[in-house]
């Protein structure tokens, strides 16, 4: 299980970097652009993202989480980019530290409504890769919508792309 979370957390890690160099080619104009579908602008969809995975690792630290940030509060690119780098590590060195015991155990954190909510560690570590997926989606769909070619972010091109470069020795258990 933990071998999976590994490669799981790899993957997201590369998906959002890809995702990440690719925002860096649009306008500043294009990032802000209001354009609808789920969040209302690129910047919106990757402040939600950074911010939800953010979150989830104070929750992963122990600490409660119940506020992501506001747009206005990561004004450029870079500051979104930071925030999604810096959690993704702190998400990454929590993954490092666990054991199969603790990955089943049930794991208890407040939402963003104050609610308590219970589920075994795993599933929730899961979840922040299938999450910040969809948001890499809903961002892909307005890139191309501007006009431009989203990277290719699907967990089959990176398995491809780790198997080609010899990374694969034998498979997750």
């Amino acid at each position: 299980m933990k071998d999976d979370l590994f490669a799981l957390q790899d993957y997201n890690l590369w998906a959002n970097r890809l995702i990440l160099v690719s925002l860096a080619r649009l306008t500043y104009e294009d990032y802000v652009r209001e354009l609808g579908g789920g969040w209302p602008s690129i910047r919106a969809s990757l402040v939600h993202l950074a911010g939800a995975t953010r979150a989830w690792a104070e929750r992963f630290d122990g600490r409660d989480a119940t506020v992501l940030p506001v747009v206005a509060e990561v004004p450029a690119l870079a500051d979104a980019a930071r925030l999604l780098n810096e959690a993704d590590e702190r998400i990454s060195d929590c993954l490092a530290t666990l054991t199969p015991e603790r990955l089943s155990a049930p794991f208890t954190w407040k939402n963003l409504k104050g609610e308590e909510r219970t589920a075994p560690l795993w599933a929730v570590l899961r979840h922040t890769v299938n999450h910040a997926s969809y948001h890499r989606g809903q961002i892909a769909a307005m890139i191309k919508r501007l006009g431009g070619m989203p990277p290719a972010t699907d967990l089959v091109r990176w398995a491809i792309e780790r198997h080609e470069a010899g990374a694969f020795e034998s498979r997750p258990r």
